[in-house]
């Protein structure tokens, strides 16, 4: 199940190949979370999209820089202590606004099939005084365009989907580093939470993923960034029997003494 973790695939003589920063596509990482419909249709996540950007950019250069002075030295940097903070935050950030997206889809949704997108667009617009209220508005405007253009319905299906997997990913680390839990088990403490290793190509730190009792592999901040800016929602989605490969994988239902 490696390719789950390692799904761009990009790999030399059986090693891992990462792009070095300058052949990293500027703004590549803001324009592909902002050709999410919900995203780059709301001022506000999109300038939070464009704050991961810059701060990409910013740690991605960093990791390269400990990575030099790991080799050089022969022992870890003390700018690995910063490192380790600058990372975790933009996982924390990451997560956020993209849990704040999918729920936006899951709510678009939801009051398509229940034919309620009519009755809240009504609810929005009734809190309207008179007085500006930008981010009531962005939530009005993309549900007047659904209402217009059923089909955009089903392009967020489409996205959820291409997202599913990156997000899991994200989501698992997110919650080991700040909860010191595993993922969808509040019970089961995460293994090491918020440790990683400075990974010998790119200088990202990876953490450890397990589920309680299995360890399910590494990811790297740098990897949760490049499957992002790798996101082409043009392509198939993922099929309903890969994902639930990937879930069963993740939540080991393939080894139910492990669950």
């Amino acid at each position: 199940m490696a390719e789950y973790f390692d799904e761009e695939g990009d790999y030399e003589n059986g090693e891992p190949t990462y792009l070095p920063p300058e052949k990293i596509g500027n703004m590549s990482l803001f324009r592909a979370m902002t050709g999410l419909y919900i995203l780059g249709g709301d001022m506000f996540m999109r300038m939070q999209a464009h704050n991961l950007e810059i701060v990409d950019k910013f740690i991605t250069d960093l990791e390269y820089q400990v990575l030099q002075e790991l080799v050089t030295k022969e022992k870890t940097p003390a700018s690995a202590f910063f490192l380790s903070a600058q990372s975790q935050m933009w996982i924390f950030a990451a997560y956020e606004l993209l849990r704040t997206w999918q729920e936006r889809c899951k709510n678009i949704i939801k009051w398509a099939n229940n034919g309620g997108l009519q009755q809240k667009l009504d609810a929005l617009k009734a809190k309207d005084n008179g007085v500006p209220h930008f981010g009531r508005d962005n939530q009005t405007q993309q549900l007047e365009s659904v209402i217009a253009d059923p089909t955009l319905v089903t392009r967020v299906k489409n996205e959820l989907l291409h997202l599913h997997i990156p997000f899991t990913r994200l989501e698992f680390i997110r919650v080991a580093i700040a909860k010191h839990e595993v993922s969808g088990k509040a019970k089961a403490a995460a293994l090491m939470p918020g440790y990683g290793r400075i990974n010998m190509y790119c200088g990202s730190l990876d953490y450890q993923m397990d589920s309680g009792k299995v360890i399910l592999g590494t990811i790297n901040r740098r990897d949760i960034a490049d499957s992002l800016r790798n996101i082409d929602c043009n392509d198939e989605p993922p099929s309903d029997e890969v994902l639930k490969s990937f879930n069963d994988f993740m939540y080991c239902k393939n080894f139910p003494n492990l669950e």
